[in-house]
């Protein structure tokens, strides 16, 4: 991207357009205007904004942790004086020598009797939901970088989630609900990753972070709403779980439609110079209606032609520049070994005997000191060797789970490897968008999260095994997370840089950096 003058200028009404724009431009980058527009009194609707757009990552917290309670298997009892004692399942025993506990449509499982199930059938509705991320976020990753945009990508995301997840509450039989799980993941796929680019890309270097951060903050809720609307629901039908999640997500999608602006840098990067202006006036219209604004793009240049866009133009963009490529593989294993665990461990804590809802909501709540840290320490730290920190850590906590016996340690265990996860999983989220420029940012986090979903596939079958073995579970997360990890060593740091715009100008600053 060639100089160019200030995309936005905010000023005192009193002073005149003319004596502006004689004025010499103090910003010739997008990056450098954008940042410069959200210091002093030209922040706060565009950081509300972005802010708002970060909610999605919580409605993306229930879908993707919801089956942890639709599906769980419900307590039983013996209703016979001889009702033999077959362990923790009643698979086998006599029809009418036991009962559930609650109505047999509090649960999936105890509605259409998987009790006997094997592994694969009972974690069926959960590894086509994960299905459904992959295979979406494959299919419409690309199109936030190309055709459709940020907005437009999140509104279509959060609206196919919500309206399948509806859907999946009149589910008549198990193939059904699998069906519109899938269907939920399939939108799902781009929630997150629309959502963290739109929202770093409507502000500057200052608030980068801090606004990434908030994401997770929203993740966090999202994930501490579901066990408390659990045990609201418990011993009603697993149905009105989703739809509780369904309909606030509906409105939500509503929202991001009729009042978020589209990234005044995609747009810009695109070749939409006037929808670019538009975008920062309404921003600026937002936060003070007694500004005026002057806009010069005399001397920006903008290198590509809309015309020649194609859908998968961002992946062809990866795929010839090797150094794009190694960054791509490098964080993709990576988050399959953090995906693995991250989605494994909560799916996992009711192998550890514990109270189900306080097993989750510690689960939950471990997200929120993983976010502080994070917060604390992005601008402190280097990103390489403190991901590596917090993806060993987990994978050891994940093999102490297999070594202690004791209650109260194991469940203090699986929180620590949890907690490790997160926090690795934050970093390598906020690393990946300052390793990839605008031009292919989103098609490359996208990338990331269908390498960290492909983890969580794998996840709810090895749980299903784990209640036999606990080394199925909790020692293959170990192994795979530790060994993942180390790729992290192949990426180059990126602690206080600013974002690149195109891969000629990530190109230019390696050079630079190399002499």
């Amino acid at each position: 991207m060639a100089d160019g003058a200030p995309l936005l200028a905010c000023y005192n009404s009193s002073e005149s357009l003319d004596s502006l724009e004689n004025q010499r431009p103090a910003a010739t980058t997008i990056d450098g205007t954008l940042e410069r527009y959200v210091d002093g009194n030209c922040r706060s609707s565009q950081l509300l904004q972005a802010i708002f757009v970060s909610l999605a990552w919580a409605f993306d917290a229930q879908q993707t942790f919801i089956s942890v309670f639709t599906d769980a298997e419900p307590a039983w009892h013996c209703t016979a004086a001889t009702c033999p004692s077959f362990g923790s399942t009643p698979c086998g025993l006599p029809p009418g020598s036991w009962a559930w506990d609650f109505p047999a449509d509090a649960s999936v499982m105890s509605e259409w009797s998987l009790q006997c199930a094997g592994s694969a059938v009972v974690g069926l509705p959960a590894s086509a939901y994960f299905a459904g991320c992959l295979i979406g976020g494959l299919l419409l990753s690309t199109l936030a970088d190309t055709v459709l945009g940020r907005k437009t990508m999140l509104f279509f995301s959060c609206f196919t989630m919500s309206l399948s997840a509806a859907l999946t509450a009149v589910s008549p039989n198990l193939w059904a609900y699998a069906a519109m799980r899938f269907l939920c993941g399939c939108g799902r796929a781009t929630v997150g990753t629309s959502s963290l680019v739109l929202s770093t890309e409507m502000v500057g270097k200052r608030w980068r972070e801090k606004v990434s951060i908030s994401s997770f903050f929203c993740f966090t809720l999202g994930f501490l709403s579901l066990p408390a609307l659990a045990y609201l629901n418990r011993g009603a039908s697993w149905r009105t779980l989703y739809l509780w999640t369904s309909i606030p997500c509906f409105f939500y999608s509503v929202l991001i439609y009729f009042w978020i602006n589209e990234s005044p840098r995609w747009l810009l990067v695109r070749g939409r110079r006037d929808e670019a202006i538009q975008a920062l006036k309404r921003m600026a219209a937002a936060n003070d209606r007694n500004n005026a604004i002057t806009s010069s793009f005399s001397k920006l240049i903008v290198e590509e032609n809309a015309s020649d866009i194609g859908v998968f133009s961002a992946m062809k963009m990866l795929w010839e520049k090797r150094w794009a490529l190694r960054r791509l593989l490098a964080t993709m294993i990576v988050g399959f070994g953090l995906g693995l665990l991250y989605y494994g461990m909560p799916l996992n804590v009711g192998n550890l005997g514990s109270d189900l809802y306080l097993s989750v909501t510690f689960n939950a709540l471990a997200e929120l000191p993983s976010s502080l840290i994070t917060l604390f320490l992005i601008g402190r730290v280097n990103r390489r060797s403190t991901t590596v920190a917090f993806a060993t850590a987990s994978g050891a906590f994940s093999f102490l789970c297999v070594a202690v016996t004791a209650e109260p340690w194991q469940m203090a265990a699986e929180l620590a490897s949890f907690f490790s996860a997160c926090t690795a999983f934050g970093f390598l989220l906020i690393y990946c968008i300052e390793l990839f420029p605008t031009c292919v940012r989103n098609s490359a986090i996208a990338m990331l999260r269908q390498a960290v979903v492909l983890g969580g596939v794998l996840a709810p079958m090895l749980v299903a095994e784990g209640r036999k073995r606990s080394f199925i579970s909790f020692g293959v997360f170990g192994v795979v997370v530790c060994s993942c990890g180390m790729f992290v060593a192949c990426l180059p740091e990126t602690r206080g840089r600013s974002m690149c715009d195109t891969m000629e100008e990530e190109e230019s600053k390696q050079m630079m950096n190399a002499s």
